[in-house]
């Protein structure tokens, strides 16, 4: 398996793989927009900061995950929201996408990462050291449409407390329908 941080310009094979992994889990009308939050999601990571990691098989795409900055109004730590992950339908089970994030997390706690946040699948992500949140310890951006999903955890040493102010997130990610 290779591991890789960000892509070329104008490689659309995130996009189709998480059309076609949201399409067959969820559906089409999932797929086509998780696939549009993909495609605004790389076309704006130039300038909000966000970020691709990547593992390919073979020279095959098998999985992709983005990180994008989550700041919150008066709190220093730097925040990073995982949204969304996917890993091919075929591959489903292996473990791949606990060892990209893991790989990603890795990566983002030595670039100062101190929080990692998602929603999510608890049981999903808890493998990756995720664990559930309150929305006292970390607000999110949006209404939350399934609470027990909003997950995080600490990057550094020190226990998650909780963020102070208003998160925020990328405009991509700023609309209701993801919450």
């Amino acid at each position: 398996m290779i591991y890789a941080e960000d892509l070329s310009p104008n490689d659309t094979a995130p996009t189709q793989l998480f059309a076609d992994t949201f399409t067959a889990s969820e559906g089409e009308a999932e797929g086509a927009l998780i696939g549009d939050l993909v495609t605004n999601l790389l076309q704006d990571r130039t300038t909000d900061g966000t970020q691709v990691f990547t593992a390919a098989d073979g020279g095959t795409l098998v999985a992709a995950v983005l990180f994008s900055p989550m700041p919150y109004s008066d709190d220093p730590r730097r925040v990073v929201l995982l949204s969304p992950m996917a890993v091919t339908t075929a591959r489903h089970g292996e473990g791949i996408g606990q060892a990209l994030i893991t790989h990603a997390l890795t990566t983002l706690r030595a670039q100062g990462a101190e929080v990692a946040i998602t929603y999510g699948s608890p049981v999903f992500y808890g493998k990756t050291g995720f664990a559930p949140l309150t929305e006292a310890i970390a607000p999110a951006p949006q209404p939350l449409s399934f609470p027990h999903g909003w997950i995080g955890q600490s990057l550094t040493d020190a226990p998650l407390t909780p963020l102070k102010g208003t998160p925020s997130c990328v405009a991509a990610l700023n609309d209701p329908q993801y919450w």
